[in-house]
Order: C-alpha cells, then sequence, then structure tokens
C-alpha cells in the first residue's frame, strides 16, 4: 500500500478513504460491516463519517464495526451542520463542539477521533473560540487532528493565521469537491494547500456518479440513476464538457483495460496536494472496483489528455496567470 503523509503531519493514511454516509442510508447493519471487513483486508485504514449521516446513525455502525480492532483503525468525523432545531445543535460554537464531540465518541464507542473536521465555516463564532476550544480538545486526549470542509480560502487562511499567532493547532486537512468535472479546487485552495501543508480529503470524486462512465453523450440517464435528485446539491458541469470527458475516460480505458471509475480515481490520486480520496460503495464488487484504482500509473499522455477535455477558464483573478506570461513568470504555482 503506497501510504502518504496527511498534509504536513507525521500521520500516515492511505490514498482510498472510505466514505460512511452509505452506514444507515443505502447499506444495511450487515452489508455495512461486510464492505468494511473487505475495505481492512484489503489494506486500507481510514472511514471518514459525520454526525449528520444518518442522524448518528453512521457512526453507530462505524462504531459497531471497529470493536477490537481500533488502534488499526483511522476515524475522521465531522462536526458543525444542524443535528436539531435547538439553539446549541448547529455550527461551531464552543458548547455545541464539547456536547458534538462527546456525543459522536459515544456513538463511535472510543475515547479518540483521529482526525475531527468542521463540516462548515461557522460566520456566527469568533475563530478564536473555535480554535481555543479545538486545542481543549486535543489537550483532553479526545482528538488528535483537526481539519475542515467545503473553506473559502480566506476562511481557511485567516483560521490557519490565528492558529499560527497564538499557538493553536493548525488544521491539517481540507475536505473539499474535486473531480474531472470540477477543478475549482485548483484555483486557490490548492495553491494555499501546496504552501501551508494541508492536505487534501477528496469528496465525490465521480462528479454525482457523472464519471462512472453510464452517462455517455447522446444516451438517456440510466433508469434508476439519482443524478435528477442529486445534482441540484453540487457545481453545475456543462454536458458537452462532461461528454469530453467521459470520451476521453474511455478512450483511456481501452488502452489501459482499467474502468472508467477507476480512472477518475487515479488521476484524482495523483493530484498535487491530495492525500485521499473518499469512495463510496453499496456492496462489497462496487468497492471492489473502486479500490483498483490504486496500485497503478497513468502515463503522462494519458494525464493531459485528461487535463486537455476537463479544463476550464479559471474566473479572476487567476486566469490571467494562466494565460499570460508575464503574469505567469510571478506567480508560478496558479499556472
Amino acid at each position: 500500500m503506497d501510504m502518504r503523509r496527511l498534509g504536513k503531519t507525521g500521520l500516515s493514511i492511505a490514498p482510498i478513504v472510505f466514505g460512511g454516509n452509505v452506514f444507515g442510508w443505502t447499506a444495511d447493519e450487515k452489508t455495512s460491516f461486510d464492505i468494511l471487513d473487505a475495505f481492512f483486508d484489503a489494506g486500507f485504514n481510514t472511514i471518514d463519517t459525520a454526525d449528520v449521516y444518518s442522524a448518528g446513525a453512521s457512526e453507530e455502525v462505524l462504531g459497531q464495526a471497529i470493536a477490537g480492532r481500533r488502534d488499526a483503525v483511522l476515524i475522521s468525523t465531522k462536526i458543525a451542520l444542524p443535528m436539531g432545531d435547538g439553539p446549541a445543535d448547529w455550527g461551531t460554537s464552543r458548547v455545541r463542539l464539547i456536547r458534538s464531540t462527546d456525543d459522536a465518541l459515544k456513538r463511535l464507542g472510543t475515547d479518540y477521533i483521529d482526525l475531527l473536521q468542521l463540516h462548515a465555516f461557522d460566520a456566527s463564532t469568533p475563530i478564536e473560540e473555535v480554535l481555543a476550544t479545538l486545542d481543549g480538545l486535543i489537550a483532553a486526549g479526545k482528538i488528535r487532528y483537526v481539519g475542515v470542509s467545503n473553506f473559502a480560502g480566506w476562511q481557511l487562511m485567516k483560521s490557519l493565521g490565528i492558529a499560527e499567532r497564538h499557538g493553536y493547532p493548525r488544521y491539517v486537512a481540507h475536505q473539499v469537491y474535486y473531480s474531472l468535472a470540477g477543478r475549482d479546487y485548483e484555483w486557490e485552495l490548492m495553491p494555499l494547500a501546496a504552501d501551508q501543508g494541508v492536505g487534501a480529503l477528496v469528496w465525490s470524486p465521480l462528479a454525482w456518479g457523472r464519471l462512472t462512465g453510464k452517462i455517455r453523450r447522446g444516451q438517456p440517464l440510466p433508469e434508476g440513476s439519482r443524478l435528477h435528485q442529486t445534482a441540484e446539491y453540487g457545481p453545475p458541469v456543462d454536458d458537452n464538457k462532461l461528454y469530453d470527458i467521459v470520451d476521453a475516460l474511455f478512450e483511456i480505458s481501452e488502452e489501459t483495460g482499467k474502468t472508467v471509475p477507476q480512472i477518475a480515481l487515479n488521476w484524482l490520486i495523483g493530484r498535487p496536494t491530495v492525500s485521499s480520496v473518499i469512495i463510496g460503495a453499496r456492496n462489497e464488487e462496487q468497492l471492489r472496483q473502486n479500490l483498483g484504482a490504486v496500485g497503478w500509473s497513468l502515463s503522462k499522455e494519458q494525464v493531459e489528455k485528461l487535463d486537455k477535455a476537463s479544463a476550464v477558464t479559471a474566473p479572476y483573478p487567476y486566469f490571467p496567470y494562466r494565460r499570460q506570461e508575464a503574469f505567469a513568470r510571478l506567480n508560478p504555482s496558479l499556472v
């Protein structure tokens, strides 16, 4: 297994993390246990979940599944999104963070969380309060590392600056949306991550099922597709651009013998600042297919083909650095 470091830390993490949002939702308890057994048997060690996944049921299932092997597993969970209608049921205030961490520990059946991430930026709570509370939770031994998810560049950088100024723990991971069909991460968050040593954990790497190979030019959506229900939650994707990407994926699939999802995942695993890619699976067979994305590499020419097919014009102020030599010379990290 090609283990890698999570950002600028000493924590080793596998290139693929399993997304526990299926537990208690699309996978029943037995199926969840079988999936996790297969995942661990294949040499992978990290599970990502959140308190809001199935209203805590995901954490409960995971806690039962890791009983007796806790030290061999890395657990990442997230806190911030609403778990109720009360004033302390959402956000990242001191009260919410302490209570939610304790609740997560009970559901997981453990006394520590390897990586606690803030699921979203809470504009109503001072950053100093958030970081001071996380510092206390680390000192109490309840969490080991801290990270964030879905932060804007200025929100993450301001938090890192305050942490540096006061000696609070720094965020070491940023859980982000990134895929061949959605490369916005590259404009600002990737250069920030490279500069600050923040590792990316990528969610929805197959762009809400758009990069599974089931969506093709001139063909209707496959029967049973949930894309109509889920597409509204993510960034829009131009149909023609998507078809160009899928065409390139199929061409490379014919060259390599790998599946379309395996190629899309492998491209992501090789991107700068990406520590790991979060995958989901409804059953063991789907899991094994996705795990086939590691242990091999795309050629330089194949990567260039995917880069070209998925490239879009960067928004201002980033496009001059990609389109004008004078700008690019001043800041090559944005090229």
